[in-house]
């Protein structure tokens, strides 16, 4: 019973996905929508086929996956590392909570063009985009995890004369994993994003300056087609998380990983 849900649920997003498909490809002819504003399915397909080749589509997605993973690691790292400082420490947060939320405050792209005019037009500066934009939804949501830890646990461990070290490993960390995940999920949307807007400010490569450079040139469906590269990449990185999740917390019912 649950297979035969699971695979009508499928079916019918399936259905759904046909349905958009094709009222894509001919419902701006029968609108009478120009193609210079929005462009048939068709047309799309065929200037994909047009810059796969001519325009080095392949290598511009991955520099920007490329860029998209390197900021999300970085990123998510350092904001799991200071919320778990911050967590285990209310004197470290008390002094330094002003300071990130002045920065998580601060627009994060309006750091792109302060970032190029300091690195230059390489991937550096996207990267670092991408850095800042990540690292706040996983410090947040691991810092919001260690403040509602159970006490009682810890106190259990304390009283087992257990070190700060072992109080992390054995009772906060596996705690807070269900947190740092939703961050995670999170993040590895926002990375994108980033990469993009850094693309956008100073690029010579990647997706964001594919879109620079076809918006141009007037070309609305090879634009469409760089939204679709973009959003397949959004999407690897966010199952990429979701299958770690799945793995790392096949312990927890999955009503509790999604949600927690």
């Amino acid at each position: 019973m649950n297979l035969l849900k699971q695979y009508g649920t499928a079916l019918w997003s399936l259905l759904l996905l046909v349905v958009c498909l094709l009222i894509w490809e001919y419902g701006p002819k029968a609108l009478g929508i120009p193609e210079f504003v929005l462009p048939s399915l068709s047309k799309v397909y065929l200037e994909t086929t047009r810059i796969w080749d001519a325009e080095r589509l392949l290598w511009h997605s991955a520099i920007t996956a490329f860029e998209v993973f390197v900021g999300f690691v970085l990123g998510s790292l350092l904001g799991a590392l200071i919320g778990y400082l911050l967590g285990s420490s209310p004197q470290l947060e008390a002094v330094f909570s002003p300071y990130l939320l002045a920065l998580q405050i601060a627009p994060k792209v309006a750091f792109a063009p302060l970032f190029v005019m300091w690195l230059g037009y390489t991937m550096y500066p996207k990267i670092l985009v991408a850095i800042l934009i990540v690292f706040f939804p996983v410090l947040i949501n691991v810092l919001s995890s260690m403040r509602t830890m159970d006490q009682d646990l810890m106190n259990l461990a304390r009283s087992f004369s257990g070190t700060p070290l072992q109080l992390f490993l054995n009772v906060q960390f596996p705690s807070t994993l269900p947190a740092l995940f939703s961050g995670l999920r999170i993040a590895s949307t926002l990375a994108v994003i980033g990469v993009v807007v850094g693309e956008l400010v100073g690029g010579n490569m990647g997706l964001g300056y594919l879109l620079v450079y076809f918006e141009g040139q007037g070309n609305t469906s090879a634009v469409f087609v760089v939204i679709a590269a973009l959003t397949v990449i959004g999407l690897v990185a966010y199952y990429a998380v979701v299958w770690a999740e799945k793995k790392v917390l096949h312990y927890l019912p999955s009503s509790e990983r999604a949600f927690a």
